[in-house]
């Protein structure tokens, strides 16, 4: 069992806010990692090729250097997607925990070549009552002109710990864009960070999270502009209940060359509860003039008008939370265009508010 404190922001603010890093008790870290072969690829072209000769790099943030090193160290999954098609291919990469595969040490680089498009779907799923380990590293590097899509679903269950480090370069009119689907682990700390380089490149962030019992997020955003015309938009919306915490952690750094660059973030939490906690931390940094940034953050509780509103019209108190709930979850479901994926969301947004 090992202490973690990981997951640092790239300037300290106050320690009173308790939210520059986290410190994480009695983590049983694996030493000894066999195969992973639970996993399932979907896939309908072959301009997405698919090896495992993962290039060696550092990363510029990650979640520190225990779980970074664990990765480049033991790595049980390897997978490197380049792609080449000009068409809006789709590919879904599934990792499912059962008892022969408890712990998942993932390295997933990918390759998005000059105007191609693509849609990758990856999701983590355990749905057995089974403690779960998984420690991961996503590194895009989007080249000029490319359109990516990541979805990222995050369905492990509440015995779990989930840990993952993303990062991005954008290259010269590059646009990609997150959504991510953050439900599962007991501990589930994700820190992304996306270097826009490249002149009026894009990087959209959306996620929507559901904590319940003790469930602990932990979310480390950090965006870096320095292309000119670059954007950067961050939404983050939420909801918990019991007694559950959510940390969000948002830097937006306009460095030296980004003239007319724009930066937003914008995070609300629904709280469920009175024992639920919410901590949000901001941060525009700037170095350079003529640029736009924008940040928000709030946190409460359903409005009573709103809630007696809708059961006005026949729907009993959980109901009316869920609809209230769904309702903040909407416009970044339906950016997923998959309607199966999205009911399945939705349905298990139901299930977590019962």
């Amino acid at each position: 069992m090992k202490t973690l404190e990981i997951n640092k922001t790239p300037v300290n603010t106050s320690r009173n806010f308790n939210i520059n890093n986290i410190k994480l008790k009695n983590i049983n870290i694996p030493e000894n990692i066999s195969d992973f072969d639970n996993i399932k690829i979907y896939k309908n072209s072959s301009k997405i090729n698919i090896d495992e000769n993962i290039d060696d790099y550092n990363l510029t943030y990650g979640l520190g250097d225990i779980l970074t090193n664990q990765i480049k160290e033991k790595s049980n999954k390897k997978l490197k997607l380049t792609i080449d098609s000009k068409l809006n291919e789709e590919i879904q990469i599934d990792f499912k925990f059962d008892n022969t595969n408890l712990a998942l040490l993932d390295n997933i680089e990918i390759v998005a070549n000059e105007n191609c498009k693509s849609t990758i779907i990856i999701k983590y799923e355990s749905n057995e009552n089974i403690e779960c380990f998984h420690n991961g590293i996503i590194k895009l590097v989007a080249k000029n002109n490319s359109q990516v899509d990541v979805i990222i679903i995050n369905y492990m269950n509440e015995n779990s710990n989930n840990f993952m480090s993303i990062e991005s370069n954008l290259e010269s009119n590059a646009e990609v864009k997150y959504t991510i689907i953050e439900f599962g682990g007991k501990n589930s700390i994700t820190n992304i960070y996306s270097n826009l380089i490249g002149k009026c490149s894009s990087n959209i962030i959306n996620t929507i999270y559901l904590g319940k019992k003790d469930q602990l997020f932990d979310m480390n955003y950090i965006a870096e502009l320095s292309g000119e015309k670059t954007n950067i938009d961050i939404k983050v919306q939420g909801a918990l209940k019991d007694k559950s915490t959510k940390h969000f952690k948002g830097t937006i750094n306009f460095k030296k060359g980004c003239i007319l660059a724009k930066g937003n973030e914008n995070e609300e939490c629904i709280l469920l509860s009175d024992t639920a906690k919410s901590l949000a931390l901001p941060i525009l940094l700037c170095s350079e003039e003529n640029v736009e940034g924008n940040h928000s953050s709030s946190a409460g509780k359903i409005g009573e008008k709103e809630l007696f509103y809708i059961m006005s019209r026949g729907f009993k108190l959980k109901d009316a939370m869920k609809l209230m709930v769904r309702a903040k979850f909407n416009e970044i479901l339906l950016d997923i265009r998959n309607e199966e994926m999205r009911n399945q969301i939705i349905d298990k947004i139901d299930t977590r508010l019962d």
